[in-house]
């Protein structure tokens, strides 16, 4: 090979690699048949029943992952067997914490596209404590609690911080199935960032007092996912079903 079309090939090459996560937004979504729906913390997959049956009206089938929440790699492990078990391309969806997940889960090969739904969305060995950090601190902070080396939300603090647009028998609900996280959950890093290679979608909270909308937005940006926001607290996905499944229906190369 000549020198000069050697180095045009290595430039060639440096660029694909710095735009990774543009052209992943920029490819088409493959039609998927199949969604992995992955809750986030303080939660449990009941959270997402309202999306799973608009998905399932549109004929899609449907997952939801029970996280045990007690380490990212234990909520990854619980996420591949799901993913292993689908038949095609899949949409890989998390809510807040639970981005984090679908991140470095979402590099296998049955996932077709990402959604994040006000969620984390780490680089690969990211401290995303400190990314955070750079954010004003949201209120629901003040309402945790810790038991045996693990942190739940206090009622209050869960009605009004977390799920603060949820009709109240229902927000009720959802705080009788919380589900507490390990104390060191938030400071586990990831290893990869499925987002760099596969289309990205994602949906903000504009109301969000449990992850600072800026940050979501932030996230949103640095992926270049295609991103929508809504008027909502944390619980878009409850709150705002319908328009969350849209999204999905989108990633997975359909019409809402």
């Amino acid at each position: 090979m000549k020198p000069l079309s050697k180095l045009c090939l290595i430039a060639a090459s440096l660029l694909m690699l710095g735009t990774g996560s543009a052209m992943a937004s920029n490819i088409a979504p493959v039609k998927a048949n199949n969604v992995v729906l992955v809750h986030g913390s303080w939660a449990d997959g009941s959270s997402w029943s309202d999306v799973i049956t608009r998905l399932q009206a549109a004929g899609l089938h449907v997952t939801a992952v029970q996280n045990p929440l007690i380490s990212v790699a234990d909520d990854v492990a619980a996420t591949q067997r799901v993913l292993d078990q689908q038949d095609g391309p899949t949409v890989l969806v998390g809510h807040s914490y639970a981005g984090t997940v679908v991140s470095e889960a979402g590099v296998n090969p049955n996932v077709s596209s990402l959604v994040y739904v006000a969620a984390r969305a780490p680089d690969a060995g990211e401290d995303f404590v400190a990314l955070s950090a750079k954010y004003p601190t949201m209120p629901v902070r003040a309402g945790t609690e810790e038991h045996d080396g693990f942190i739940s939300l206090k009622q209050d603090a869960f009605l009004k911080y977390f799920a603060g647009d949820v009709p109240h028998d229902k927000a009720m609900e959802l705080f009788a199935v919380q589900q507490p996280i390990a104390k060191t959950l938030f400071t586990d890093r990831t290893t990869a960032a499925a987002w760099h290679t596969k289309p990205s979608w994602y949906a903000v909270s504009s109301l969000d007092q449990t992850i600072n909308p800026d940050l979501e937005r932030f996230l949103a940006k640095r992926m270049n996912a295609t991103t929508i926001e809504l008027p909502s607290s944390h619980l878009s996905l409850v709150s705002h079903s319908k328009e969350i499944a849209d999204l999905i229906l989108e990633a997975a190369g359909r019409q809402p």
